[in-house]
């Protein structure tokens, strides 16, 4: 399968539309925070013909298919091995004080779900791995293995709000006691049995959102984010424009925070009139967060829990 057939874009016309007036700028420079497969990136490069691109990703089979994508657009595309909370020293190494625009599309990528051996995907068996990046870190599989129970309990409510934490946690610590975890089929299984009738009949597979909360431990996916949106948005030159795509309530309340920080005004109240420090640095491009149309998610499963929220930048700091 090629890697246009496996992957499509979530919500790509709608990013491409938001950063248009920002990228039609000549000499613009925009980042891929999550280059992925590289199919935003290749619209991007289309689209606008003078558009120089730097695309980051800590995966490295991600940013060699990505690279074969992009080659035909030469030197225009920069690929850059790093996790996106390295923005500003991988802005500084290129020699690139300020961008027009900045794309973030968070969550996993369509290659790390469809191939099995990275232990992503709960709906067939494969290594418990889960790391973004296979060359370093902890998988999947160490977490569950030797984490302490009340850790385990904790990741699973707090970042995937699985509210049989406590049950399923008891289930995992009595399993690997008999035998280590290696394998996901194992691990569905057990979230199946643990798990009380009616927490069964409601959200898609039981599984998922301690997949979900594994996936986020391995790779410290909420603590990277909390540090690479500021830095993103301070990375914007006036004029300049973020588009992030969330796929999950606690990535998007991230985002929203953010950037609605960023588009109040920070003045004690009172002032008659509010001096530019405390001005907002931001303006909000989308009311809430933008949903896909129903033809998207029709055509594409995956864009169903993806949620849009941009900003464009229209104060310097103060």
């Amino acid at each position: 399968m090629s890697t246009n057939e496996r992957h499509v874009p979530v919500m790509l016309r709608r990013c491409l539309d938001l950063l248009a007036p920002a990228l039609g700028e000549p000499g613009a420079t925009v980042v891929d925070c999550t280059l992925g497969l590289g199919g935003h990136s290749e619209a991007m490069l289309s689209e606008f013909p003078d558009v120089r691109l730097i695309g980051l990703d800590r995966d490295p089979a991600a940013l060699e298919l990505a690279g074969e994508r992009l080659a035909r657009f030469g030197d225009r595309a920069t690929l850059v091995h790093a996790v996106y909370d390295e923005l500003p020293e991988v802005l500084e190494r290129l020699g690139v004080p300020r961008v027009r625009g900045v794309l973030f599309d968070l969550g996993v990528s369509s290659m790390q779900l469809d191939e099995a051996e990275r232990g992503f995907a709960y709906s067939r068996d494969a290594p418990l791995d889960m790391r973004m990046d296979q060359s370093r870190g902890v998988s999947a599989a160490e977490v569950l293995n030797t984490y302490p129970p009340g850790e385990l309990v904790r990741i699973l409510r707090a970042y995937g709000e699985e509210k049989q934490a406590r049950r399923i946690v008891s289930a995992i610590v009595r399993e690997r006691e008999k035998e280590p975890f290696t394998g996901s089929a194992r691990l569905v299984e057990l979230i199946r049995e643990a798990l009380p009738q009616a927490a069964k009949r409601t959200g898609g597979n039981p599984a998922k959102r301690t997949f979900q909360a594994l996936r986020i431990e391995v790779n410290g996916e909420l603590a990277v984010l909390e540090r690479a949106l500021p830095a993103a948005v301070a990375a914007l030159e006036v004029g300049g424009r973020i588009a992030v795509l969330s796929y999950h309530s606690l990535e998007d309340r991230l985002v929203k925070q953010v950037l609605a920080a960023g588009a109040t005004s920070t003045a004690p109240p009172g002032l008659p009139v509010v001096p530019e420090r405390y001005q907002p640095r931001l303006r909000l491009l989308t009311r809430g967060a933008e949903l896909p149309t129903e033809e998207e998610v029709a055509e594409n499963r995956r864009a169903a829990p993806a949620r849009l929220r941009g900003a464009e930048r229209i104060r310097e700091e103060p």
